[in-house]
């Protein structure tokens, strides 16, 4: 029985990937950063019918090394998915310093204890933010870390994996690496932590945003994020490719249409020019954060590749917005 390990397993794509590799019969190990949320993971499992008698779970993080030999053990890949994610505007070194040294460390340990492959959660952060400004983006673009307009995720995002390619070309391909790099992730939880990108429709749904600003994002669903990073560990083609996941691109105002037609009355009917959005953000630090995409078309030119290699068959993102909200309406987050 191969045996992975999935770091940031109580994460909101870490416990998808944990899900999918149980059921398809593998043994995982995962990381948390906090031993007492290690019941929160068995948990969530055992309420959608996972066998869990193959997963061990173990206490490490990102900036030190007690622990990584333990949870390495006996691994044959790893999914390297933990990374510090926020919508509030922390300072660089929060995004920055535990995603480098994260990898950095996991890469060592994956190289120590002879890991045959390693999948590594990126984003379309490490692509969109060049400093020619596309509308229309694809794998072989890298987002700049010296663009002055880069946003600290986006920056940790793209050192994060650039340290992981560096890593395998200068010690010798110790094993093998593929990278996923997928737009917004939405969908349900498999816990009661909705992550921090499932805000996004949460915001709309509960009515704490009473316009649809004029904010455009591809949108791709948890579930077939996951099963992308399984997809590229099983798949050899998969070796030294990135590949950036999005369904389908749509604005706010489209987002909002998906929830009323489908019984969310507190969504917003109202669109906002980009001015009037821009006055807006003087009173929402959510929206402050969204100033420079605020109008902006940045798109994945298409995600054929991830079709082609993966064979992977994304569902519809309107199902993932309508799934998340149900999801955030049956924890009564809807007032």
């Amino acid at each position: 029985m191969d045996k992975v390990l999935v770091t940031g397993a109580t994460g909101y794509i870490g416990l998808h990937c944990i899900h999918q590799l149980l059921n398809q019969g593998y043994a995982v190990n995962g990381s948390v950063r906090s031993p007492e949320r290690k019941e929160e993971i068995f948990e969530a499992l055992q309420k959608h019918n996972t066998p869990t008698e193959n997963l061990n779970l173990y206490t490490f993080n990102l900036t030190e090394d007690d622990g990584w030999d333990e949870g390495m053990e006996g691994c044959d890949y790893l999914l390297h998915v933990a990374s510090p994610i926020a919508l509030e505007n922390h300072n660089e070194d929060f995004f920055v310093k535990p995603a480098v040294a994260g990898v950095k460390r996991a890469f060592e340990f994956a190289k120590k204890h002879n890991v045959k492959k390693v999948v590594l959660t990126s984003s379309v952060a490490a692509i969109f933010d060049t400093l020619e400004e596309k509308t229309y983006y694809d794998e072989t673009d890298w987002s700049d870390p010296e663009n002055p307009s880069i946003s600290h995720y986006s920056k940790s995002k793209t050192l994060a994996e650039r340290a992981a390619w560096d890593f395998v070309k200068n010690e010798g391909n110790p094993f093998e690496l593929a990278v996923i790099n997928p737009a917004l992730v939405i969908g349900p939880s498999l816990s009661g932590d909705l992550g921090e990108s499932n805000k996004a429709i949460a915001m709309v749904v509960t009515g704490k945003m009473p316009v649809a600003v004029p904010l455009q994002f591809g949108y791709v669903d948890v579930r077939d994020v996951a099963t992308a990073h399984v997809l590229a560990m099983q798949n050899s083609n998969s070796n030294g490719e990135r590949f950036a996941l999005a369904e389908k691109d749509l604005w706010y105002k489209d987002v909002a249409k998906v929830l009323r037609d489908n019984g969310f009355d507190k969504a917003p009917t109202f669109n906002v020019p980009v001015w009037l959005a821009k006055i807006l953000a003087n009173f929402s630090k959510e929206l402050k954060i969204t100033l420079p995409y605020l109008g902006r078309v940045r798109s994945v030119k298409n995600t054929s590749k991830a079709k082609d290699i993966l064979g992977w068959n994304p569902r519809p993102a309107e199902q993932s917005i309508i799934d998340i909200a149900d999801q955030i309406k049956e924890m009564g987050l809807i007032k």
